[in-house]
């Protein structure tokens, strides 16, 4: 029998270069890690329209470009069944990037293909799915444990969930990682009227899950002479954005969705502090990136948040009242924050590099080089 070649095929995301989430900066930099160790690198792209499916190459990375004509979920769920079936008539070790359509995975197993799956967050529990979304994600995460080989968990919290009710399919923790920033430049911050070290800093979805609206009601609570900066886009249409967009004042300045990663790498780097309300989920990229910056992090206070600041990086809320009051704390203590800082390159540096991250995923893949494989 022939061993398995050193190819790995990364499904899941909407492909690289990367343009959208999390997911996608990860594929990219799994992607070029693993070229540069000697593999061949498939990643499945998703582009809209109509047309044949199309295959280039990118910085040594063999692309697969699908056309979608849809939009909203039901793209992302005709994309990943047209991936899948067309990584069916390859050889390779398969990378799956979240369980959302996990279910189809079946077709990968019935080939006999080695698959690793990233199981993301319990993204069933979120509250902003619909009960036939909920259900969907439910079977979809239990299809991810039942059609893999090996199991990646991104956050302790996430593991414990995962082996408390899978306990046959084999498990490791890897987080999510992140460029360490250094010497940035505070050119970007002139656009936006601001300078070094006098501003807060949001980056998330707006959405309840991530505490947004108590976040800045904490901080419009009292008058401030600092700004709270906060990227995304937002529209009095949209209910709860309205209630964020209702309860900031002047000093709460909405930059919108901003692309461009040198901008949003300074507005990291020089921010006074980071703060992220997100209630749900594993080791969110978002956190991870704010320390990589150095930053100082006034986080919603859960075991997820909790083990991937540590102690000493971060404070911590669960509600608009602590949220205030440690962000006053904060303000008011330029050393404490300072020294926060420290801990949290530390932190980073001691375990969310690229470097050790993907390292940790190569071996979790050369484990399985050497199972058998079928065509």
């Amino acid at each position: 029998m022939n061993k398995t070649i050193k190819h790995l095929r990364i499904l899941g995301t909407r492909g690289i270069p990367a343009q959208h989430g999390g997911f996608e900066t990860f594929a990219q930099e799994c992607a070029l890690f693993m070229c540069k160790r000697g593999w061949r690198v498939t990643v499945y792209c998703q582009e809209s329209g109509i047309g044949p499916i199309t295959e280039d190459t990118w910085q040594g990375i063999r692309r697969i470009s699908i056309p979608v004509n849809r939009s909203g979920p039901l793209s992302t769920m005709i994309f990943d069944w047209r991936a899948i079936r067309h990584a069916c008539k390859e050889e390779g070790l398969v990378l799956c990037l979240g369980y959302n359509t996990a279910l189809f995975n079946v077709r990968l197993r019935l080939k006999g293909f080695p698959i690793v799956i990233n199981m993301d967050g319990i993204e069933w529990k979120r509250e902003k799915w619909s009960k036939p979304a909920k259900l969907w994600l439910y079977l979809n995460e239990k299809a991810g444990t039942q059609f893999s080989d090996h199991l990646i968990a991104d956050n302790p919290g996430i593991a414990e969930h995962l082996q408390s009710r899978f306990q046959h399919t084999p498990l490791t923790t890897i987080p999510y990682g992140a460029p360490f920033l250094a010497d940035i430049s505070t050119a970007p911050l002139a656009q936006y009227n601001l300078a070094g070290n006098d501003y807060m800093l949001i980056i998330a979805r707006p959405e309840p899950e991530n505490s947004i609206l108590e976040i800045v009601q904490a901080f419009t609570a009292r008058p401030r002479d600092q700004r709270l900066v906060i990227l995304g886009n937002y529209s009095r249409t949209h209910a709860y954005q309205k209630r964020i967009l209702d309860a900031a004042n002047d000093h709460v300045i909405f930059c919108g969705a901003i692309y461009d990663q040198n901008i949003v790498a300074s507005l990291r780097y020089h921010c006074m502090f980071y703060l992220h309300g997100h209630t749900v989920g594993g080791t969110n990229p978002s956190l991870v990136e704010a320390m990589g910056a150095g930053n100082a992090i006034l986080a919603h206070d859960n075991q997820f948040n909790r083990w991937v600041t540590g102690p000493e990086a971060a404070r911590f809320f669960l509600n608009q009242s602590e949220c205030q009051a440690q962000m006053d704390e904060m303000l008011a203590s330029p050393a404490a924050v300072f020294r926060m800082k420290e801990a949290s390159r530390i932190r980073f540096l001691e375990a969310f590099t690229w470097e050790k991250v993907l390292q940790a995923y190569e071996t979790c893949f050369n484990r399985y080089l050497n199972e058998n494989n079928h065509s």
